[in-house]
């Protein structure tokens, strides 16, 4: 086993295998990225408080403070551990499996498909283009998922949840009173979403046409449907949205005993390729920034870690 201890700004690179990666600081930042190396790299741009502990054992590596065990995380609050800081970046193997904990940090981790597992207590969480498990818990921090596939789940007492352009063949949201928010992408194949609040709302937007079955129950509050196929019943109290989409291949279903819900419907028009020129304009017509998007594929974006 390799150990380091990190009380100041440092740059490491692991050249042994990592295939798992475990990280818990408290306030600050924390950044993931995947790449196709096969080394690792860490790098601590700022650090204040006691030092971090770094470990590289059996492939697994571990970037954390030694009083904080990842059993029973969420209910880390300690007051004399909250006088600490650090902004921790690493790019490791995106076939790594990656445990992220935060105390008032925020986390990001993209291009990860070995699965990835983020525990929050007040710091935001985003994930992009990540997939394998999938699954991010937090008590009052927002978590936004972008891109992602494989199974998606998610936790929080008060934060928002977010997912964009979700292709993930199981999708389970869990709140208490913060908002759920599903985007499906249109290119998905059949998704079984299930999502249930307590006094949030619930907006779920399916693509177009839609293929599943639905069913979106409230007990008190307002909703909202934009597909004709399914069946608004209710007036006073509890209401419910029911019927089947398209082959009824997937599966929708929403709870909230006093949040609103919407089902809500993808334009068809963002099916179709975006920003296509005419075919006379490629005479004289301006095509620079529909070529310079097609012959890069990706953008900067959050991948970019400069100096690791």
């Amino acid at each position: 086993m390799s150990e380091w201890s990190v009380a100041e700004p440092r740059k490491l690179t692991f050249d042994a295998p990592v295939t798992a990666l475990h990280v818990r600081i408290v306030n600050g930042t924390v950044n993931v990225v995947g790449t196709d190396e096969s080394s690792a790299r860490l790098e601590v741009s700022e650090i204040e408080g006691p030092p971090l502990v770094v470990t590289h054992k059996d492939g697994a590596l571990t970037v954390a403070y030694e009083d904080l065990p990842w059993k029973g995380f969420l209910k880390w609050l300690d007051s004399k551990g909250w006088r600490r800081s650090a902004v921790v970046s690493l790019a490791v193997p995106a076939s790594t499996r990656v445990e992220v904990g935060v105390v008032g940090a925020n986390a990001m981790v993209s291009g990860i498909d070995g699965g990835s597992d983020v525990k929050g207590v007040t710091g935001d969480t985003t994930l992009v283009g990540v997939s394998g498990p999938v699954r991010a818990t937090t008590v009052s921090g927002s978590v936004e998922a972008q891109g992602v596939s494989g199974e998606l789940k998610l936790n929080s007492v008060s934060g928002d949840l977010t997912v964009i352009e979700g292709t993930c063949p199981v999708v389970k949201a869990d709140s208490v009173s913060g908002s759920i928010i599903l985007d499906l992408n249109p290119i998905s194949g059949p998704t079984d979403a299930r999502l249930t609040n307590v006094s949030g709302e619930i907006a779920i937007r399916l693509p177009h046409p839609a293929d599943a079955e639905v069913e979106a129950n409230t007990a008190s509050g307002a909703v909202s449907n934009a597909f004709d196929d399914l069946r608004v019943s209710g007036q006073w109290g509890a209401k419910k949205i029911t019927g089947r989409l398209g082959g009824g291949t997937g599966r929708v279903k929403a709870t909230t005993v006093s949040g609103s819900i919407a089902l809500l419907r993808r334009p068809p028009a963002e099916d179709e390729p975006w920003d296509a020129p005419p075919a006379d304009r490629s005479a004289g017509g301006d095509t620079t920034v529909s070529s310079d998007r097609s012959s890069n594929g990706t953008t900067a974006g959050p991948t970019e870690q400069k100096g690791l």
